[in-house]
């Protein structure tokens, strides 16, 4: 009986945890909603050194008391407004916890806001994304 209920305690928590993508399902779906392919290379980039692909991710407090959220960490100072209440300029007019969920549209709209922005250099782990990468072709 034990084993029933933290089974069904897992199928309850495991929808809170978000979804793990990969390079590929990550490419697909940010080119159905219409990102352009010339920048999918980069934003699989981004996500694999932010979030390792996964969109359930808060990352730990900043040096600022700010947080991260999603699948490309975005930050709550500036773009989303976090449950709290904190302050937050909230640029993407959004709830963070709309970066957390398994539907990525609200992440993309709102890193690609912070790109036109702030440019690619907004995310740290920019380093690791900035040159020659491998083809995302593959994946179409």
């Amino acid at each position: 009986m034990k084993f029933f209920v933290v089974l069904l305690a897992l199928a309850f928590a495991a929808p809170a945890l978000g979804r793990t993508m990969n390079r590929c399902s990550l490419a697909r779906e940010m080119a159905d909603l219409g990102v352009p392919r010339d920048q999918l290379a980069r934003w699989t980039c981004i996500a694999e050194h932010e979030s390792s692909y996964r969109t359930g991710v808060v990352g730990p407090e900043n040096y600022n008391g700010s947080n991260d959220y999603g699948i490309f960490q975005i930050n709550n100072l500036y773009w989303c407004q976090p449950a709290n209440g904190r302050f937050s300029y909230n640029e993407c007019k959004l709830s963070c916890n709309a970066l957390l969920t398994d539907d990525i549209t609200n992440s993309v709209r709102c890193a690609q806001k912070v790109l036109s922005q702030q440019g690619w250099s907004a995310w740290s782990t920019w380093k690791y994304c900035n040159g020659a990468l491998p083809s995302i072709n593959d994946c179409f």
